[in-house]
């Protein structure tokens, strides 16, 4: 689900992949529907390229997005609320009490927190593929 959604440095808001060209994509915003196109010298990523730093390893997003859809109950997170840094953190600590303090930024939880608020109003609600939820489950097992 998550490989579909991107993020295109300099503009506002996540987008939904709709279609590829040669040298362009074509992206649909998720607040408006508004379609444009993503040239090939836009920094373009998507979210389930992405994974948060924690102690052990990197988790991928779309479990950490679930962890903070479990938390808040599957509504939105007000950031503003949280509005200092250490406020935050702890927030963030009772979601995934393993990240890496170091390496992982306010910013950086403000951009999940951001990006989950936004992902949330356009319906999405489910952040990992089945298969990799029974993938990532087995791996689990293992380990223990």
């Amino acid at each position: 689900m998550l490989k579909r959604i991107l993020s295109i440095s300099g503009r506002p808001g996540l987008f939904r992949l709709v279609s590829q060209g040669k040298n362009m994509l074509i992206v649909e915003s998720l607040q408006n529907g508004k379609r444009v196109p993503a040239y090939s010298h836009d920094k373009i990523i998507s979210l389930g390229d992405v994974s948060m730093y924690t102690v052990e390893d990197d988790i991928p997003l779309g479990e950490v997005l679930t962890l903070v859809y479990n938390k808040a109950e599957g509504k939105p997170v007000d950031i503003k609320a949280l509005e200092a840094d250490k406020k935050i953190r702890d927030y963030f600590k009772e979601i995934l009490p393993t990240f890496d303090e170091e390496r992982v930024y306010t910013a950086d939880i403000k951009k999940l927190f951001s990006w989950y608020n936004q992902l949330i109003s356009a319906g999405i609600t489910t952040f990992v593929e089945p298969e990799a939820e029974e993938k990532a489950e087995e791996t689990t097992e293992e380990k223990q």
